[in-house]
């Protein structure tokens, strides 16, 4: 007799070709659709489910888990990052996390360079003066900008992402800067011709760009507030591709409408969909609907990296990419 297979409960529709593999190793219940499931029919279908497949839209509290019977035993998240998870009471209820590192990074980093360009060089401002129709012709002093190189990168948050983004930099001529937790080792440092400063404001201070690339925990929120958000530059630009919590948005909307910034590319936002509407307003402020990774390749890739997790913990093993409270 084959072993019996572990119920799936999915909350969003995933790509074709990790949907087929899904259904073929477990039996698979699809509560979302091309949007996250509502709160009710999530708490509904958790007690039938031995491994939950989420996205980062989808709140996993602690009173959604306390609802959850003893029979779920893996959160198999289908992202990176995982604070919309409450890791420390799954661990409690002896509930897995897992996740799936490592094949955002190069798609990411792409975007924080993308937006570096587009608000230094002012793209989205020629973008809008040809689509409305109203471009006059070339001119010496139309849409100046400013150049990569020779300008000062400040990395906020130096792991694979951050790193890939000072790759990045140093091919368009920037000063790489960062401030991390703990200061890199001088085999990864050194390639990158990365300076590490103990302090934020240290950063702060000398940074022209400063890019967010660390995760959002308690210790990261509001990191950029109102306070290190006045130590920038005037002339210096705020780009967010990791977590829009990180920054004090009220305050980096002011300090832009004021003229105290010089402009912001940001993919994500401090309270998911829910933009500043000021900051549309602002010319110098390039927003994206958080597709920082949004390539064919990774979506396939997040769905191997959650198969290999879910398989790995069905034949009775830790999953790869476990997430601990201590890695937070």
């Amino acid at each position: 007799m084959s072993p019996k297979r572990l119920s799936v409960v999915v909350t969003r529709r995933l790509p074709e070709p990790v949907e087929a593999r899904m259904a073929e190793l477990f039996d698979v219940t699809l509560i979302g659709g091309d949007t996250s499931p509502d709160r009710a029919a999530l708490t509904e279908a958790l007690p039938q489910a031995d491994i939950l497949v989420p996205t980062i839209t989808d709140v996993i509290d602690a009173p959604l888990l306390a609802g959850a019977g003893d029979r779920l035993k893996l959160i198999a998240n289908y992202g990176a990052g995982v604070d919309h998870i409450d890791v420390a009471t799954a661990r409690q209820r002896g509930i897995l996390v897992s996740n799936t590192p490592g094949v955002l990074t190069e798609d990411t980093a792409d975007m924080g360079l993308a937006l570096m360009l587009a608000v230094l060089r002012r793209m989205t401002e020629g973008m809008a003066q040809m689509q409305q129709g109203v471009w006059e012709g070339w001119a010496p002093d139309a849409l100046l900008g400013t150049r990569l190189g020779g300008k000062t990168l400040g990395i906020l948050g130096m792991g694979r992402i951050g790193q890939a983004m000072a790759r990045r930099a140093r091919a368009f001529g920037m000063d790489v800067h960062y401030h991390n937790r703990r200061r890199l080792h001088a085999g990864l440092e050194e390639p990158l011709g990365a300076t590490y400063h103990e302090r934020l404001d240290g950063l702060c201070s000398i940074a022209d760009v400063i890019s967010v690339n660390c995760p959002h925990t308690p210790s990261t929120f509001h990191l950029l507030n109102a306070r290190r958000l006045k130590l920038l530059k005037p002339t210096a630009v705020v780009v967010n591709t990791s977590r829009g919590e990180v920054i004090d948005e009220n305050a980096l909307t002011r300090m832009l409408r004021a003229g105290e910034l010089a402009g912001a590319g940001l993919d994500v936002y401090e309270r998911g969909q829910g933009v500043n509407p000021r900051l549309r307003e602002l010319p110098n402020v390039v927003l994206l609907p958080h597709m920082g990774s949004a390539t064919r390749e990774a979506r396939l890739e997040m769905g191997d990296k959650v198969l290999v997790n879910m398989q790995t913990f069905a034949d009775g093993h830790r999953p790869p990419d476990q997430v601990v409270p201590s890695m937070l």
